[in-house]
């Protein structure tokens, strides 16, 4: 059999194998203990397991790291997901006085699915991602990235790829673990910009003047429009399709347009042609009807439901997709416009990349070091997963910085009193 091609039905026989030698239990530890700074704050986490045959085991928590590993290998989920810090240990929520086992803290996260973008796709729909749509994301995640760091001064966003079709986004600074419910929504509702269901056509309505997070937002869009939408998507390719730029423009302008863009061959240049009849408009009416279809086709679209309410869970980093096997990753920020979510490894490759240094070992003559404690401490680094590991860490770093740089001004300021 070839490890190195996913096939779901091997899926119970590979997990084993990956939570015994490949997922990161360390780091992914480090990263949800928050440096032990706070009493129970790992203890009093929610963690949820989808086993086999789609059964689901919530309130798991665990007191260390050893027990949470131990747990994962017996139970070897399909699927995780994390929930918030309690009040009192998620495992013990039936012997707790009713009322008084609540949510107080969680990562502020952020979750954007493809299939929230099926009127504006034209490439895939539902499940279904390319390289070319894929570009939607690398624009969602460089809007949100830009407005959370500089309107709201959160410095730890973990990027993650959801393993098929989406992102998740971790912000973890204490200040937006401790968001209110209330505070999450307002968060989620700033960033929010494309409104209404299936039956609402226009989905974007600017108003005067347009806010200097959207005018921001506006130039990220506008760097990838061109490529993406006119060339790639080729939103006017046809009359069917350029029909749905022109229901989203002032009617003062369809007819004229719809005599111009048959003259014209390309989406390219029909944009052009729509960019200047809309000039002839109402100067502000002109220009921002063009921003609108933009942001329409383009901007983030955001599942708010899982940004405002703390008690939410949100699928773990390094979680496996059981449907396309690939690992749920970190993203390199510095390399977005290089990630490919079709190179993500998927379980099988890196199980057969582990099973092929077996091979070749078994073949070395046997050094000093105990192979077992040779094995635990570089198993994943003999992978593909190696770099996605190496992201994760460099993002630990700097939380843990933080830290430290939080607790020494703590100390200095208690030393001036």
């Amino acid at each position: 059999m070839d490890l190195s091609v996913y096939d779901s039905a091997s899926l119970p026989d590979l997990l084993p194998l990956y939570y015994r030698r490949l997922f990161p239990f360390y780091q992914y530890f480090r990263w949800l203990n928050y440096g032990g700074v706070v009493k129970n704050y790992f203890q009093h986490r929610e963690f949820s397991f989808t086993l086999k045959d789609d059964i689901y085991v919530r309130y798991q928590s665990f007191n260390n790291q050893s027990e949470l590993e131990k747990e994962m290998q017996k139970m070897n989920p399909y699927k995780i997901d994390i929930g918030a810090v309690y009040s009192h240990k998620p495992s013990l929520h039936n012997s707790v006085k009713s009322g008084t086992f609540q949510a107080q803290e969680k990562e502020l996260v952020f979750d954007i699915d493809m299939t929230d973008y099926d009127d504006v796709r034209r490439c895939c729909s539902s499940a279904d991602i390319c390289n070319k749509c894929w570009t939607l994301m690398t624009i969602a995640m460089r809007i949100l990235d830009r407005a959370l760091a500089d309107d709201f001064g959160f410095q730890h966003r973990l990027w993650v790829y959801s393993g098929r079709r989406g992102v998740h986004c971790w912000v973890c600074d204490e200040s937006a673990r401790k968001l209110s419910q209330a505070e999450r929504s307002a968060v989620a509702e700033y960033l929010s910009l494309v409104k209404g269901g299936e039956e609402t056509i226009k989905k974007v309505q600017l108003s005067d003047p347009i806010h200097p997070f959207i005018r921001k937002s506006i130039k990220v869009v506008e760097k990838y429009f061109e490529q993406y939408a006119l060339v790639g998507q080729d939103i006017m390719e046809n009359k069917q399709n350029w029909d749905k730029v022109l229901a989203l423009v002032p009617e003062a302008v369809r007819e004229t347009l719809q005599k111009d863009f048959q003259k014209a061959r390309t989406s390219v240049e029909r944009w052009e042609k729509l960019k200047k009849s809309l000039n002839s408009l109402d100067f502000k009416k002109g220009l921002y009807a063009s921003k609108e279809v933009m942001l329409q086709y383009c901007y983030p679209r955001l599942d708010v439901n899982v940004s405002k309410g703390v008690n939410h869970l949100l699928k773990s980093p390094f979680s496996v997709h059981p449907k396309t096997g690939r690992i749920s990753v970190p993203i390199d920020f510095k390399k977005l416009d290089q990630f490919d979510p079709f190179a993500v490894p998927t379980i099988s490759f890196i199980c057969s990349e582990l099973d092929n240094v077996n091979v070749k070992e078994d073949h070395e003559k046997p050094g000093d070091e105990d192979p077992e404690v040779k094995r635990k401490t570089r198993d994943y680094k003999r992978t593909s997963l190696a770099p996605y590991v190496k992201v994760f860490e460099q993002f630990l770093d700097k939380l843990d910085q933080s830290r430290k740089g939080e607790l020494l001004l703590k100390s200095d300021l208690k030393r001036e009193f």
